[in-house]
């Protein structure tokens, strides 16, 4: 059969394929250390669990809303609105419930862009947004962010970035790949950029919310003006280590937008699984003193894995003020020799990292940096003492 353009002009994730990988050497039975993913190691809190339990026994096994339970939306938009410290903010009817906030980022990004359509990206990203674009026939405009700035869009950079053509701008904060956090100032002069112009809507991807290192995190809820062509992501995935429930949302004041978006879902999925929907809503509604214990472990191991890193002969490391991921320059090591073969790319490092030192981590060009790894430390401490070790080790192998 014959592929349609559409298809084969994306590319499969880099980071699933990384963890595909290193699956495989595992089941093979090589003792292989998985950094490549962005999943939270602990268990999905007990309330949650009984919750499921409860919607099975409930026998909620049919059809519901396309945009979400009444129960989830309402919660999510509760959630949202007590996030900006806005009572009220968002309302259940802004609110559509979609399998994963991957899938509310890919709806919105349909729902906006067309053909020819420009889409700024700030580099580095998650390796999807690009795909996402492209998907829907737009052109993703990437503009470069860099360490020496902790991987902060400059409003000069976005402005220099928009055209008549641009519809739109994707944010992602807390970052993956990079966790860096946008403070308020960052948002608040971005913003006066975007008020000089209407025709660009902005899409905040907002998931990592709840696993910051800086006090609470700065959310582009609060800049009231930009309300009407501002779409907030978020879901319990990360916050909640409920990545396998794909339950995730967006949040739009626009409802010319909200039923568009619900009528693209409409066509797609239907609705997501109510089983799941009714557990999400449960963690929203519950203690979140679960989600404050795991960021508190987070912070540990982003202290620990910056530590050892440090330590790595190469790696230029900042540390990360959210999310769970390392992102060190390794441009030092480029050049460098493993027995015949020389270590030209971040691609090559981690391949060479994965088949040497058993640790699987992604290239940094997956993400728009071609200088840079993204290593995951959303395991054990005890993984990132002797992954480190292992990486540290394998890096003082090259010559």
């Amino acid at each position: 059969m014959n592929i349609s353009d559409r298809i084969a002009n994306i590319s499969a994730s880099p980071t699933l394929a990384m963890a595909a990988k290193a699956a495989a050497m595992k089941a093979a039975g090589e003792n292989i250390i998985s950094m490549s993913l962005g999943e939270p190691d602990f268990p999905t809190p007990a309330h949650v669990k009984q919750a499921v339990k409860d919607a099975v026994d409930a026998d909620m096994s049919h059809y519901g809303p396309v945009p979400g339970t009444p129960g989830l939306r309402a919660a999510a938009a509760k959630y949202m609105s007590g996030f900006a410290g806005q009572e009220n903010l968002f309302r259940a009817e802004d609110i559509i419930v979609s399998v994963g906030a991957k899938q509310s980022i890919c709806n919105a990004i349909e729902t906006l862009v067309g053909k020819g359509d420009e889409v700024i990206l700030p580099t580095p990203c998650w390796v999807s947004y690009t795909e996402m674009v492209k998907l829907a026939e737009g052109v993703p405009v990437m503009v470069r962010t860099t360490m020496d700035n902790d991987f902060i869009l400059t409003p000069e950079a976005l402005e220099a970035a928009i055209t008549p053509r641009t519809k739109l701008i994707v944010l992602c904060t807390p970052n993956n790949p990079t966790g860096a956090v946008y403070s308020s100032e960052n948002i608040e002069a971005l913003a006066q950029v975007l008020k000089r112009y209407p025709h660009v809507a902005i899409i905040a991807d907002e998931i990592y919310n709840q696993i910051c290192y800086t006090g609470t995190c700065a959310t582009w809820a609060t800049q009231t003006e930009l309300l009407d062509r501002l779409i907030i992501v978020n879901g319990v995935s990360k916050a909640f280590a409920m990545t396998g429930y794909r339950i995730g949302w967006l949040a739009c004041k626009d409802q010319t937008f909200i039923k568009a978006c619900t009528r693209l879902q409409g066509q797609q999925i239907t609705c997501a699984t109510m089983v799941a929907q009714y557990a999400a809503q449960k963690a929203l509604e519950g203690d979140l003193g679960c989600v404050a214990e795991m960021t508190k472990a987070f912070e540990r191991r982003r202290n620990l894995i910056v530590e050892l890193a440090q330590d790595v002969p190469g790696f230029k490391v900042r540390s990360p003020k959210g999310a769970f991921y390392l992102f060190p320059d390794v441009t030092a090591l480029f050049g460098k020799r493993a027995g015949d073969k020389v270590i030209r790319t971040a691609d090559e490092l981690c391949e060479y990292l994965l088949t040497d030192g058993h640790v699987a981590c992604v290239s940094g060009a997956a993400f728009g940096e071609p200088t840079c790894l993204r290593i995951s430390y959303a395991c054990s401490e005890e993984q990132i003492t002797e992954a480190m070790r292992r990486i540290r080790a394998a890096v003082e192998r090259l010559k």
